[in-house]
């Protein structure tokens, strides 16, 4: 799976999830969920997060996705890491 840090994103992009919603007509509750879940410093992107991203910007999707990929794409050793991470954690408890 592909994983992008989103919130380096919006933060390179000047943009706020409360933004990111109003602008794209999606609810607040559902960018910030899916923009927020349980992560180190990536998540998974799904067309609706994709979509959103680019109306907030007056964008094609295809064009964050380029964004997206040439900037921001976590590598298999960042995953690598976030998994032990939360097999580590999980074994401590």
């Amino acid at each position: 799976m592909v994983r992008f840090n989103i919130k380096a994103y919006l933060v390179d992009k000047s943009l706020t999830i409360y933004r990111v919603s109003k602008e794209s007509g999606y609810g607040y509750t559902t960018i910030h969920r899916s923009f927020n879940k349980a992560q180190s410093q990536a998540t998974s992107l799904n067309i609706r997060d994709l979509d959103a991203l680019a109306r907030a910007q007056q964008m094609e999707m295809w064009q964050v996705l380029k964004e997206l990929e040439n900037g921001y794409q976590k590598s298999d050793s960042d995953q690598e890491s976030l998994v032990k991470t939360k097999r580590d954690s999980k074994s401590d408890g």
